[in-house]
Formats: structure tokens, sequence, C-alpha cells
């Protein structure tokens, strides 16, 4: 499979999830990029022990993770209210929700319902990060909930 279309197959995907990880779109298309320039360096020795979207999305969860960390040692302030973005729409205000909602989980947490929302199945959710399948099963049942109640809690469920 050539870059081109490991690209536009896995790009989108590894945005949203760098997105439930930083809650922020301008970072997120950068840790996109930085996923795959990893990938087009790293591609020619992959060695197929798994498969490609469990190594790409892999590689995109350590980038968020890593970010993740710097960030926590950086002081940050509130963007101005007058500044901030009003979204248009309920549904996009409910998206933008959902990316709060999934940015304050745990960095796991995150990583896992960032790839349930991709699609991914649960065996490679697990392989990705390193959990059993059952341990991986519970955790995604519990944040589901968590999410739930807090869109409960919000008026937006």
């Amino acid at each position: 499979m050539k870059f081109e279309e490991i690209y536009q197959q896995y790009a989108p995907g590894v945005f949203r999830l760098c997105m439930g990880y930083v809650n922020n779109h301008e970072q997120a298309r950068d840790l996109t990029q930085d996923t795959f320039i990893a990938v087009w360096k790293y591609l020619p020795s992959f060695r197929n022990e798994s498969k490609l979207s469990t190594w790409i999305y892999r590689i995109a969860s350590n980038n968020c993770f890593t970010a993740v960390e710097k960030a926590k040692r950086f002081v940050l302030t509130d963007f101005p209210e007058n500044l901030a973005f009003e979204p248009d729409s309920s549904k996009e205000q409910q998206l933008q929700f959902l990316y709060k909602c999934i940015s304050e989980l745990p960095e796991t947490e995150r990583i896992i319902i960032s790839l349930v929302l991709e699609d991914v199945h649960q065996e490679e959710i697990a392989s990705i990060v390193g959990l059993s399948y059952v341990n991986t099963r519970m955790k995604i049942h519990r944040i589901k909930e968590k999410l739930a109640k807090k869109f409960k809690n919000n008026g937006s469920f």
C-alpha cells in the first residue's frame, strides 16, 4: 500500500483521535502531521507483527501522550470569552462538548474512547493500549457511562 493511500485512509481517524486527546484543532492537526511523518519515516521497517491501523494509532497515541505530558509542564490561561468561538449549530455544540468531556478523561480513557469512536475493534484497542481484552471492554463501558452522565447533566442527552 502506498503512503498516500495510507494517509487518505487513516488521517481523518488519527485527527479525531488527537482531538479527543487535546481538544484543540490546531494542536490535533500538528499531532496528526507528526504521526504521519513518523509513519513515513518508519514504514519501511514496519514488520507486520500487528495490523497497520494498530501501529498507526499506537504512534498517534504516543504522540498525544507526549504532547499532554509537555503541556502539563506549562501554565495555561483561559482563552478570553469575548474571543471564543461560538458554534453555529446544536450538533456542533454537542460535538464540542463531547471533545471537551473526552479531554477531561484520564489519558488511557481518552485514547480508548477515541478509538471506539473510530470504530476500531475492541481487540485492537486492547493491543494499542496494552490492556487485556476483558479490561478494555470494562473500561469502554465505564467511559461511556461517564460521558452519558456528563451529557445528561449538561442537558445535551
